[in-house]
């Protein structure tokens, strides 16, 4: 199986003709739809990056427990870029890790999100910056809110790791207590992450560098950050990442080739459902080719209104044949998909106008059967704490939220 993969790899160029464009791929001129998605990745100039090997770190304690670890090892640099680093006890104990190392002579990078840092109610201010820079740490804060207070409407939402250019992680998990204890009226706080090894963590490497310069105005860089890659795995990869103004189409278009390659079954977990029309219409292509559809959400929400929205397009989808799951184990905020049990992505994407419009994102997609099995379980589980969606338990909801549904399926565009 991983050398069916290696042959395709470099026999790429001389597959079918791709059209950079959405629904490039005709699915129906292959054998699988990997070697289709594959396809269409390369005609957009999206690397595809071999001998990996990315672990599915599935919860937040399986996350810090691993990456602590990591950062406890390393022996160059540590570079970190989250959308937030609230302020409270895990926050420390990272902090403290990093504090730990740049006394070694590691250096240490950390990056976090203006908009990210105010929105929670622990926020970094002046004075816990100045004591993170004391112990040797550099952090910056990206794009601060200027006067007049309207120039943050591209928000960093990246979660990504690179420890001494060998191991990367990358997936939902912020830096927050919540992630681990759950938050009070929402219950447990779901989501997952992952670690990969490989020549991915070079692609990592160069969207946190390319963040951090232009942020900085600095020039970091050189061979010291990109050493040979460790290669212990069999996983193909690309890493796909959105950054405003310069690829603003890239991660939309890459979810809908993603489903329309599908020939068997598509499975999608995503806090926020309210996708944008180009990826809508690629799950009511895949239904209408009789693919086997599910969609999870979470009955319970962190923002108000979000909810409501999200229940109303998975509805619609349902109406069309999707099976629909509502997640009732506490609030689900996995960025996770995976097709016909051969690939699957995972990253800080929400299937949403705000992720795919307006945000700087970054997913992994992993061409692997076995880690696909491995998220695959993870959503099997998630199953059994979760419901379907049928048009009974919609017309028992009240008139009032099925509007407030409703609005926010008219409003997608900006939500």
């Amino acid at each position: 199986m991983k050398f069916k993969y290696l042959i395709l790899l470099f026999s790429l160029p001389l597959l079918v003709s791709c059209k950079s464009s959405f629904m490039a791929i005709e699915r129906h001129t292959f054998d699988n739809s990997d070697e289709a998605f594959m396809c269409y990745l390369k005609s957009q100039n999206i690397a595809i990056t071999d001998s990996n090997r990315v672990d599915i770190l599935n919860g937040a304690h399986a996350k810090f427990e691993r990456m602590l670890q990591d950062i406890n090892e390393a022996k160059h640099h540590i570079h970190l870029e989250y959308f937030n680093f609230r302020n409270d006890s895990i926050n420390a104990v990272v902090i403290s890790a990093l504090a730990k190392k740049a006394a070694e002579g590691v250096e240490v990078r950390a990056l976090f999100d203006a908009f990210g840092n105010i929105s929670n109610n622990r926020p970094l201010k002046k004075k816990h910056l100045e004591e993170i820079r004391k112990q040797g740490i550099e952090i910056v804060k990206f794009d601060p809110f200027r006067f007049p207070w309207i120039n943050h409407n591209h928000r960093d939402h990246r979660k990504i790791v690179v420890i001494d250019g060998k191991i990367g992680y990358i997936g939902g998990i912020n830096v927050a207590d919540y992630y681990l204890e759950g938050l009070e009226g929402i219950g447990k706080w779901r989501d997952m992450h992952s670690r990969v090894e490989g020549e991915a963590v070079a692609k990592l490497q160069n969207v946190f560098l390319a963040m951090w310069n232009s942020e900085t105005g600095e020039n970091v860089g050189g061979a010291e950050y990109y050493p040979q890659p460790t290669k212990n795995g069999t996983s193909l990869v690309a890493v796909v990442d959105r950054w405003p103004k310069r690829n603003a189409e890239q991660m939309r278009r890459a979810y809908a080739n993603a489903i329309h390659a599908a020939k068997d079954s598509v499975q999608i977990i995503s806090p926020y459902f309210i996708p944008t029309y180009i990826v809508r219409r690629a799950i009511k292509r895949a239904l209408k080719d009789s693919v086997d559809v599910e969609i999870m959400i979470s009955s319970k929400g962190d923002i108000p209104f979000t909810p409501d929205a999200a229940m109303y397009t998975a509805y619609k989808l349902m109406k069309k044949g999707a099976k629909v799951y509502l997640y009732n184990g506490g609030f689900n905020h996995s960025k996770v998909m995976s097709v016909d049990g051969k690939y699957c992505t995972i990253g800080s994407t929400n299937l949403n106008s705000r992720s795919l419009r307006f945000d700087y994102e970054c997913n992994l997609f992993i061409f692997d059967d076995e880690t696909t099995d491995s998220m695959l379980d993870c959503y099997k589980k998630d199953k059994e704490e979760s419901f379907l969606l049928t048009r009974e338990y919609w017309k028992s909801r009240p008139l009032w939220n099925r509007f407030c549904g409703w609005l926010g399926y008219i409003l997608t565009p900006i939500m």
